[in-house]
């Protein structure tokens, strides 16, 4: 159950989706209150509209689910295909909203809870999501792709965590492999005899390489992951400068395995 939005809160949610340039029209406001089985007042400025329908719900509720899922729906991905642009403007300013109920909208247009601001400053800190600052930097699909949620929540210490796993998520699907940690390291780049090389390992230099990388993975895991999986958050805290320096080590390892490749078993010679 979702507790009931303050009314400054309802207000600038109204002001935003009734937005007179940015914002739906009259006859999208309607589809949506109708989606949401929320009952439209009628005809008023679209602001005010919005804003009376989401009080009276919210009154005979005694709680913001409909206008929860108002948000949802004017938030469905499939609305913005032709205008990522605005999803995500929306979207930033949402969650700015949002944060101080405790809630956020994530990039599939659905709410999820999230640590509660208290102060418009700590609102406007989250508005520069992590998110944000990781694809500026260039970052590594694939760091998104196990980690969605808790970026959206800007949970550092979890969002590190789950961006490790999935490293040893593409090593077992390169290899076949079902190891965890330094176990699946050893195997996958063992020095008798690799299953995977990131380079051709012709030379003492690549083979160096191949080495160093093994290294580095285990490494990650050892000085990442494992503190994370092990400590409780209280007992081990992680500010954003850390969480984006971690990213940045995830996502050159994401990017040198995808031009890893397999070897035929026994065709690798000594490394």
């Amino acid at each position: 159950m979702i507790k009931s939005f303050p009314p400054e809160i309802l207000e600038a949610i109204s002001k935003l989706f009734a937005d007179s340039t940015r914002g739906y029209t009259g006859d999208e406001l309607g589809r949506l209150l109708a989606l949401s089985d929320i009952s439209d007042p009628g005809e008023m400025t679209k602001w005010r509209r919005l804003f009376q329908a989401f009080q009276e719900q919210q009154r005979l509720d005694n709680c913001g689910n409909k206008i929860g899922s108002f948000i949802q729906n004017a938030m469905a991905p499939g609305r913005y295909l032709q205008n990522h642009a605005l999803f995500d403007e929306r979207r930033g300013e949402l969650n700015k909203m949002l944060s101080l109920c405790g809630i956020a909208i994530n990039e599939k247009g659905s709410l999820i809870p999230t640590e509660r601001t208290e102060t418009v400053r700590e609102a406007l800190r989250r508005s520069e999501c992590l998110r944000s600052k990781l694809r500026d930097r260039g970052t590594h699909p694939e760091v998104f792709k196990y980690c969605s949620e808790e970026l959206v929540a800007e949970n550092y210490f979890h969002a590190v965590f789950e961006a490790t796993k999935g490293i040893v998520d593409r090593l077992r699907m390169k290899t076949g492999l079902t190891g965890d940690g330094a176990e699946i390291v050893d195997r996958a780049f063992a020095s008798d005899d690799p299953m995977v090389a990131i380079n051709t390992l012709q030379s003492k230099s690549e083979q160096a390489e191949h080495k160093g990388f093994a290294n580095l993975l285990k490494g990650a895991f050892g000085f990442i992951r494992n503190p994370l999986a092990h400590e409780a958050k209280l007992n081990w805290q992680m500010d954003e400068q850390d969480a984006l320096d971690s990213f940045a080590l995830i996502s050159l390892i994401h990017r040198r395995i995808d031009n890893m490749v397999l070897i035929p078993r026994g065709t690798s010679g000594n490394v």
